[in-house]
């Protein structure tokens, strides 16, 4: 059995009187490949920014390699981490969004060196040349990397934000439906991304998705609905 990298415990969050994640818990190895699936609204894409600390969750817990991830227990009380603690933990994760979020004056190379800079925390300025030239010939993007946003099509788009979010190296990576905005040739491409990462450098990936393409690559498959996890899996041996 592959370690533990991920635990989460209890986690809620509640806007007002609504309760979107209601006392989620998960544990998740090292190497896994997990797809959370549900009805839209049920909570999956608040449950992945709690786990990031995108959102601020109303009570739970995320541990991440060992470390929690939002605040620690001193002298018997809670700390929660001040944003720039926040900051330096949230480089161990990366996280594909929805809409790309990419920087719309900056090539596809500029904003993966953007984020190298901030995984760098400013220092690492040049950053990992030959990475970025792997991560983009993996998603096929070789010759898009003197390309603005605006420039791509919405498939090239989401290879960018995919690539931005696994250039660091990060420890897990967090997919909120990747390809959901895809045709089926990018989304092919996409998840052959996900599974050679998973594959060559056991990276771990978690990943929100209505795609039953995506859901078929996967050892494992969670459900939710009404903000609750109805049918977690078991752990898989890797």
């Amino acid at each position: 059995m592959a370690p533990t990298l991920l635990k989460v415990e209890g986690l809620t969050k509640r806007f007002g009187d609504r309760v979107a994640v209601a006392g989620c818990s998960l544990t998740i190895a090292e190497g896994e490949i997990v797809v959370i699936i549900g009805p839209s609204g049920c909570g999956k894409t608040t449950f992945l920014r709690c786990i990031n600390r995108l959102e601020a969750p109303t009570a739970g817990s995320v541990v991440l390699r060992d470390e929690p991830i939002g605040g620690q227990m001193r002298d018997g009380r809670w700390r929660p981490f001040t944003e720039s603690e926040l900051a330096s933990q949230r480089r161990r994760i990366g996280f594909v969004f929805q809409r790309f979020n990419l920087f719309p004056t900056l090539t596809a190379e500029g904003n993966l060196k953007l984020a190298e800079s901030v995984h760098g925390g400013g220092d690492n300025k040049k950053g990992d040349p030959e990475r970025r030239r792997e991560v983009l010939r993996m998603l096929q993007l070789e010759d898009k990397m003197h390309h603005k946003p605006l420039e791509l099509s919405g498939g090239e788009q989401q290879r960018v934000a995919l690539a931005r979010a696994v250039v660091t190296r990060p420890a897990l990576v967090l997919a909120d439906e990747p390809t959901g905005n895809l045709d089926s040739e990018n989304s092919a491409i996409v998840l052959n991304m996900f599974q050679e990462m998973n594959y060559r450098f056991n990276q771990t990936i978690v990943m929100i998705t209505h795609n039953p393409e995506a859901a078929a690559m996967c050892r494992r498959i969670i459900q939710m609905r009404d903000g609750q996890i109805v049918a977690p899996a078991p752990r898989v041996q890797i």
